[in-house]
Parts: C-alpha cells; structure tokens; sequence
C-alpha cells in the first residue's frame, strides 16, 4: 500500500490528508484530470472522499477554483460538516457554505463569502430540490458564472427522470462547469432508461445519441396497451444491454463493496404473516374496488401505483377512509415484528414504508422494553433531534431499536451498531432499499448483517419484493455483474 501510494502521490504531486485504500487511488488514476466522469462505487467505498481528492488534485493544479456539490437534502450536514473537513488538505484554505432557501442576514454573509477574491477554493453544497427552484437556479448559476468550477452530483440517479424540473436545470446548468462529475452506488434504480439523463449531464456526446427517445429504441422494445379507449407505450423487454456496458465502461469506475472492503456477509430471511379475517375482507374489498375505480379511467403509472399502495397499507393493518382520517384494522404484523425483535441479540434498525407504522410500533417497543428503548428517525423527527437519536443509537447500550423510515433516515448516515435490520413494509424504490439496507452494512461493522422482511402471504407484499428483485437483475445485466442472490 505504501509504495502504491507513493508512486502516486509523485505522479499526481498530491498530499493525502488521510490514507486512501487501493481501489480508492484506481478511481482517482482514472479520472482526476478527465472532465467528465462517473464513480459507480457502491455505499461504504468511500466515493465522497474520492470526490474530493479530485477536487483538491484539480485545485492544485489551477484547474478549478469553485465546485458546486449537488446531493439529497438529509446528506447535506454530511458533506459540510463531516467529509470535506474530513479529507481535504490542510494546505487548502476554502470558504465552504451549505444553501438555505431561507436566508437571513447570517446566511446572506456566507453565501456572499462565496464571491470574495481571493486564492481559497470555494464550495458551494446544494440540496438537489433547491435546483427546481428559481431561487436555487438563479444563484447556483451566479456561483459558476464567477468560478472554474467542478459541478458534481451525489446520488445522482435524483436526475433520472428527463422531464423533471430539476434535472432540466442542472443539465442546463451543467455547460458552465469545466469538470462535472456523477457519484452513485448503482445509476439503474429502476431500468436502463434512468441512465440517459445522467450520461446527458456529464457529456451529451458520451451515449451518441440525439434524444431520450433514441436512446430508448436502442435499449428498450416498447408495445402498445389498449386501457380504457387510449393507447399507452410501456417497455416490452430491454435489448443490447451488453453494448450499453461496454459504453459506461469507457468514463466511469466501477467499484464493489465485497471486492475491497473486508465486511461480513449478508443474510436475507421472510418472515411471512397471515392476513387476519377483517384484513382478508377489507383487502379484497379495496382490490375490488381498485379495480372498477381504474375501469374507464385514465390510466398512468401513478394511478396503479395509488391503488396498490393502498393494498398494502391494508397489509400494514390500516388504511385511509372516505373522510380522509386513518382507520386501524387487527393485524398480525406488528405481533410478528415483535416476535422477530424477541429473537434479535443486541440492536436493531425497522424500516417502515408508512409513517403511520412508526408511532404504532414505537409504542409497542417501549411497552415491552420500557421508556428510552427505541428512537425514531422519520419525517416527524424534528431536524435537531435527529442527530442525537442517531447518536444515541449508535453509542447508548439502553437505545436497542431505532425505527424510522427509508425516505429519511435511509441515506448518508451509519448505524452499524445494529447487526439486525427489519423490513416491516417495503417500497417500490430500489434506491432506497439498497440504501437503507448498508446504513449497517459498512465500514465498522464486524457481525454478519440480518436482513428480515416481514412479508403477508399472496399480497402485494410479494409483488414488491418481485418489482425489487427484477430491477437488481437488470441494474446487474447493464453495469456488467453476476446476478445477485437477494431477498
């Protein structure tokens, strides 16, 4: 490792604040001085601090002397507090400053510290929301208008969606930037088709192709469905995946976690639960219904998925009236849940897909292990309370569970305390199930990781794990891997 390091440190004549790992200096080889490129580097690899010794190599260079980080909102903190100050050189003076869409006169101070002359680098992180706003555009142009900047975007598959807002600006946005670069654990979340937009931002030549829907014909065989008087295009079946590997392969680095990090392995286990009598009824009275309701309507992507989310809440034990207010329904999940939590050694994170679960199960939790067992960490959590429920987990032996949801507490932060990781309900969302699933399985973690899902028979529940398994197969297929042994 020394002597890697130190030829490449010579050759780059560049000073490592911290030590980087081999397949940390493969990606930054690759791809320091290129203007455009992609680290497809699994959660726990180490991609951020690959991001910034680029940043830092750059800036010693005269290259850059801005860099505008784009990245989820609940990863903000993250990047300014921890990362940058983490591993960017000492010898590097910079005036680093996170958006507020609210800015008030303190806020008004840094973010005009961003135009001040002089030698520092300046860093400017973005939540990526603020980009679909006039707000947030208009200064993040402004920003690389008085800068060489790097425009970088962590988890990028947040600009899969072409016709988004967002993604629209930041595309746009993206000719300013002299170096851009896109950071992920997996660019295919859901099919192929999610890495147009983020190819587009890096280079619209990488791909050759003209269009979003050029691109589509290469890679998707579309068909026609006849629903309800109209005709809709939906994907067939995906086509000269291979050739789309090879074409990433030519400005991205692929990195695993089982290939360079020494972690233990992971156990996937169902747990599966017996709809009661009452949830039998109201279930099939709701699939009844879903279907007359989407009978002679419009019918689109979200309209299905409306309605099958409603099955499952019923799965849950629960589900929204007629009059808006959320009715309970007797369940054997929650039962089954503490079951699981009865067997587990030592902590254990829930992920719930409702909010409507978290209170219920938090109740439960302190009702049998008492007040302090368990933290929350969702949408409700207040935002200064969040940091220290995950501390509290992480380092007090009294706070066995914490449960929250994966939209919120899934990405950017570490719980390895927990060797146990529940699925009480699952989503759609491939993202944030991997995501969710590694706030364990990382760096520190020295136990093999126990993955349940909990699971009702001949639901929609298995519909979603199949959707889930489905979509890891064919982000297999398109990034070059064996097929994964998974749920």
């Amino acid at each position: 490792m020394s002597y890697i390091l130190s030829q490449v440190e010579r050759s780059m004549n560049y000073k490592f604040k911290t030590p980087p790992y081999k397949h940390q200096l493969t990606a930054l080889e690759k791809s320091w001085n290129k203007e455009t490129y992609a680290y497809f580097m699994e959660m726990g690899t180490g991609k951020t601090k690959v991001l910034i010794d680029n940043l830092a190599m750059l800036y010693d260079k005269g290259k850059v002397d801005g860099a505008l980080i784009i990245c989820p909102k609940g990863v903000m903190g993250t990047w300014h507090k921890q990362e940058l100050p983490a591993h960017l050189p000492n010898h590097i003076e910079n005036v680093s400053v996170s958006w507020q869409a609210n800015i008030n006169k303190k806020q008004k101070e840094k973010l005009d510290g961003l135009f001040q002359t002089g030698e520092e680098l300046h860093i400017l992180v973005m939540n990526v929301e603020a980009l679909s706003t006039e707000k947030g555009t208009t200064f993040a142009k402004k920003f690389m208008l008085s800068h060489k900047t790097l425009m970088a975007i962590d988890e990028s598959t947040t600009i899969k969606n072409p016709k988004a807002k967002r993604t629209k600006n930041i595309i746009d946005m993206a000719k300013m930037a002299k170096y851009r670069r896109i950071l992920t654990g997996s660019p295919v979340t859901k099919n192929p088709l999610d890495l147009y937009s983020q190819c587009e931002f890096l280079d619209s030549y990488l791909l050759n192709f003209a269009s979003y829907y050029s691109f589509r014909n290469r890679y998707a065989e579309m068909k026609t469905l006849h629903l309800a008087g109209r005709q809709i295009q939906v994907v067939s079946h995906f086509k000269n995946l291979p050739e789309l590997s090879d074409k990433l392969k030519g400005f991205s680095y692929r990195v695993l976690k089982e290939e360079c990090l020494d972690l233990p392995p992971k156990i996937y286990i169902k747990r599966e639960i017996t709809l009661t009598p009452e949830q039998k009824k109201v279930y099939e009275q709701m699939k009844e219904q879903a279907l007359a309701s989407l009978n002679g309507k419009q019918i689109t992507t979200m309209t299905v998925l409306t309605q099958l989310m409603r099955l499952q809440q019923i799965t849950c034990g629960h589900f929204v009236a007629d009059d808006g207010t959320t009715q309970t329904i007797k369940s054997n999940r929650l039962n089954e849940l503490m079951d699981v939590l009865d067997e587990v050694e030592g902590k254990a994170i829930i992920w719930a897909h409702w909010q409507a679960d978290i209170k219920i199960i938090s109740e439960a939790i302190i009702k049998e292990y008492g007040p302090g067992s368990v933290v929350d960490y969702y949408g409700l959590t207040p935002q200064d309370q969040r940091q220290k429920n995950r501390d509290a987990f992480q380092t007090n032996p009294k706070v066995r569970f914490i449960v929250g949801t994966p939209q919120t507490g899934g990405y950017g932060i570490t719980l390895n305390a927990a060797s146990t990781v529940i699925y009480y309900s699952n989503g759609y969302d491939l993202e944030k199930r991997l995501q969710s699933e590694d706030r364990a399985h990382r760096i520190g973690q020295k136990k093999a990781v126990t993955y349940v899902d909990l699971l009702a028979e001949e639901t929609v529940d298995s519909k979603i794990v199949k959707s889930l398994r489905k979509k890891i197969n064919i982000a297999s297929k398109v990034l070059g891997e064996e097929l994964r042994s998974w749920i």
